[in-house]
């Protein structure tokens, strides 16, 4: 190929990348109106587990949804009727509306947490791409609420990173529970998001935005993705052990657990003096053995922090042991895991 040719082809390349890329932002604005349409309504919705959600959904196979609830909650199949002209317009442009039958289904659905909303990834959450939200992130959310206070604005910029963002849920949390109630105005926080799927950080700005939080995106892997010392590090990071490795579920090796490890091992270094990890995961328990507490014990030993451990939850996502790979497992338990760096004598 020649020289020209090859300027010729790589024009072509950008070209198309720029197209879409205003696809993109086309896309990512008309789900800006969505959500923004939806929250005006005073719309709600606690999002369930697959299991409880499959079991709604067979109890209710023949029905069409009737609210704005049944659409983007329960993700039942719709008439056109049922929305506004803005909004349909809306799932239209952002390419949020699919055929199902005679009727139409939404591919996101809309969870609330406190007055917030968060889109996430339509049901059942199969494609390796899904953003995940459900019973975890209410946990998570409770876990960050209890162990962070309201900061007085003294002139200090703050920052915080949510590892492994999705909807972005956490680092909302976190912004909700460090401003004191009646604040006016915004507190110095740096907020940024971090994950390895584009569609979660997509999710993430656009349910900041609603929330009036400003953010920082990071794509890429946990805290290789970032610089610099945080005063707060969130993080939910997938536990399970999934035979198809889709990203919002699997936790990599020894059950799932390895990623947790990681993080929570690689973050206390990278915390200010002062500054805190709030750790939200699952542990499957073996014989009556944590084993994911077992690593950290000479983790958190080395580190310079002060820490508190604790179990959540003792038994979810029960359904997980029929699997081959949990054939040995008790139970699986969510722990939380919050550190405080030291300061400087």
């Amino acid at each position: 190929m020649s020289t020209s040719e090859t300027l010729v082809a790589l024009a072509k390349v950008l070209q198309q990348r720029d197209v879409e890329k205003v696809a993109s932002d086309v896309a990512t604005s008309a789900m800006s109106t969505l959500l923004r349409e939806v929250a005006a309504s005073g719309y709600r919705f606690t999002t369930p587990t697959p299991l409880t959600h499959q079991r709604i959904l067979a109890r209710r196979c023949r029905q069409v949804a009737d609210c704005w609830r049944d659409v983007f909650g329960w993700n039942l199949p719709f008439p056109r009727t049922i929305l506004t002209p803005s909004l349909a317009a809306a799932m239209l442009a952002a390419g949020v509306m699919r055929p199902a039958g005679a009727h139409l289904r939404s591919a996101v659905r809309i969870a609330s947490l406190g007055d917030d909303l968060f889109l996430h990834s339509a049901y059942p959450t199969t494609r390796d791409d899904a953003v995940f939200f459900g019973p975890d992130t209410y946990r998570f959310a409770r876990l960050i609420q209890q162990n962070l206070s309201p900061q007085k604005k003294d002139g200090q910029r703050l920052r915080v990173l949510d590892i492994g963002c999705g909807s972005g849920a956490g680092g909302v949390a976190a912004v909700r529970a460090l401003t004191p109630q009646g604040h006016r105005g915004a507190l110095d926080i740096e907020v940024v998001m971090n994950d390895i799927n584009p569609l979660a950080l997509r999710f993430a700005r656009i349910n900041a935005a609603l929330a009036g939080i400003p953010i920082v995106i990071a794509e890429g892997d946990a805290l290789s993705a970032v610089d610099g010392s945080f005063d707060l590090i969130l993080s939910n990071p997938p536990y399970m052990d999934d035979s198809a490795q889709r990203a919002y579920r699997h936790g990599g090796a020894r059950l799932g657990r390895a990623l947790s490890v990681r993080i929570a091992a690689e973050a206390p270094p990278r915390l200010a003096p002062g500054g805190k990890l709030v750790l939200y995961t699952g542990v499957a328990i073996v014989d009556g053995h944590d084993p994911f507490f077992a690593e950290m014990l000479p983790i958190l030993a080395a580190a310079d922090c002060d820490w508190h451990y604790e179990e959540i939850d003792p038994d979810v996502f029960g359904e997980e042991l029929e699997r081959p790979q949990y054939a040995q497992v008790d139970r699986i338990a969510a722990v939380g895991l919050v550190a405080t760096r030291r300061r400087a004598a």
